[in-house]
C-alpha cells in the first residue's frame, strides 16, 4: 500500500485551515487505497484528535515557541532545523512515496532536504518563497503558473486555479441540488455566519451585531458555525440568544454542505471555506481576518461571485446595505451563478490524478 505523509499545522494562531484542505486530500488518497499520515505538531489548537476522527495516524511533534524574523516563521514552533529533523525521523520509519507541504513556515530549504527520499507536493497560496519539489499546488482563483517562475524547479508541475480547490465530496454531491434551491426560489431568509474555525478575535460576535442593525425580512433566520477550540463561544451564544432574528449557534459541523446548500447568504471569511460556498452558489459578504485572504477576496470580488467587504473594522458597517442590495432577486442570482462558475468541486480527485501520473 502507498503511503502518504502530511506535514502542516493547526493552531489558535495558524487557524485550521491548512488542516482541513489537507485531510480534504487524504480523504481521497484513501479512498483509492492509500495510507495517510499527519505530522502535527501540539499547538494550543492543534487538530490531531479531529485527524484520528477521520481514520488518518497522527505523529505529534512537541509544542514550542518558535524562532525566526518572519510571522509566519514563528508558526513552526521550531527552527526550521529542528523541525527538519523531527520530520525525518518519522518519514525514515514511515517510507513513504509522498510527502505533503501545507505550512507557511517551510521552504525550499526544508523540502529539499527530504525531496531524495519521496515525492513532494508543496500546497501554497502565497507564491512569496522558493519551494523544493514535484507538484505545486495553488487553488487561488486566477492564479496562473508564472505566479511561481524562478519559485520552483524547472520540472516541477504546477496545479493552479480555482478547478483544483479541495472540496470535500459532499459539496460536489450538493451541487446541483443547491443551485436549483437557489433559481427556484431567489431570497434571503437564511444568514450563515462562518468565520473559521478558531475566530480568535471574536468577529462573529460583531457580525451578530451588525446583522441585528440591518433590514433583514421578518422571519430571517441565523445559522454561526464554530469550531470547538474557538475561544468566543460562550461569548458568541450570549449574543446569540439576545439577537433580533432567531439565532443558532452550531459547533463542529458534520454536514456543512448540506448548511450551505439551505443558506441563502453567508457572511464568510476569505479562507478555504470561500470554495466550499462557490460550490454550491452560496452569495457571500466576504470579510478579510488575515493578510493571506486578501488576494482571495480580490478576486472573488472582482468575478462576481462574492462581495468583498475588508477588514471587519472597515467592512461591517458596509453590510447592512449589502445585504440590502442582494434582496433583489436579480442581484441575488447573477451572484449565484458567478460563484458557482468558480469551482465544480472536483479538484482533490485532479491533484489525486496528478499524483499517480507522478508515480
Amino acid at each position: 500500500m502507498d503511503k502518504v505523509v502530511f506535514r502542516t499545522d493547526a493552531s489558535l494562531r495558524i487557524g485550521t485551515g491548512h488542516v482541513m484542505r489537507c485531510l480534504t486530500l487524504a480523504d481521497e488518497l484513501r479512498r483509492h487505497g492509500m495510507e495517510c499520515h499527519f505530522i502535527c505538531r501540539e499547538h494550543p489548537g492543534h487538530l490531531g484528535g479531529l485527524v484520528e476522527q477521520r481514520g488518518h495516524k497522527v505523529h505529534r511533534l512537541p509544542p514550542g515557541l518558535g524562532s525566526g524574523a518572519g510571522e509566519h516563521e514563528t508558526w513552526l514552533g521550531a527552527s526550521w532545523e529542528a523541525d527538519l529533523e523531527q520530520t525525518a525521523a518519522v518519514l525514515d520509519a514511515i517510507c513513504p512515496s509522498w510527502l505533503v507541504v501545507d505550512h507557511y513556515a517551510l521552504d525550499a530549504r526544508w523540502e529539499g532536504r527530504l525531496r531524495a527520499g519521496c515525492k513532494v507536493l508543496v500546497i501554497d497560496d502565497l507564491a512569496d518563497r522558493p519551494h523544493d519539489c514535484d507538484i505545486l499546488l495553488d487553488q487561488t482563483l486566477g492564479r496562473q503558473p508564472p505566479a511561481y517562475e524562478g519559485l520552483v524547479p524547472a520540472r516541477c508541475r504546477l496545479l493552479t486555479g480555482s478547478a483544483y480547490c479541495l472540496l470535500r465530496p459532499e459539496f460536489a454531491a450538493a451541487r446541483a441540488q443547491s443551485l436549483a434551491r437557489r433559481r427556484a426560489r431567489p431570497e434571503v431568509a437564511h444568514v450563515l455566519v462562518t468565520l473559521g474555525g478558531v475566530d480568535q478575535e471574536n468577529v462573529t460576535e460583531q457580525v451578530l451585531q451588525a446583522l441585528d442593525g440591518s433590514d433583514l425580512p421578518e422571519g430571517t433566520c441565523v445559522s454561526v458555525v464554530m469550531g470547538r477550540t474557538a475561544p468566543w463561544i460562550g461569548q458568541v451564544r450570549r449574543r446569540a440568544g439576545q439577537a433580533r432574528h432567531a439565532t443558532r449557534v452550531l459547533v463542529d459541523v458534520q454536514d456543512m454542505a448540506g448548511l450551505m446548500a439551505d443558506s441563502d447568504v453567508a457572511v464568510g471569511a476569505a479562507g478555504s471555506t470561500a470554495w466550499e460556498r462557490c460550490c454550491l452558489g452560496l452569495p457571500t459578504l466576504m470579510l478579510v481576518l488575515a493578510d493571506n485572504q486578501r488576494a482571495v477576496a480580490a478576486a472573488l470580488d472582482s468575478a462576481g461571485a462574492a462581495v468583498a467587504l475588508g477588514a471587519p473594522a472597515t467592512g461591517l458597517p458596509r453590510l447592512a446595505g449589502v445585504l440590502q442590495r442582494l434582496r433583489s432577486p436579480e442581484v441575488l442570482l447573477a451572484m449565484v451563478d458567478r460563484a458557482s462558475a468558480v469551482t465544480d468541486g472536483q479538484g482533490a480527485a485532479r491533484v489525486m490524478q496528478a499524483m499517480l501520473e507522478e508515480r
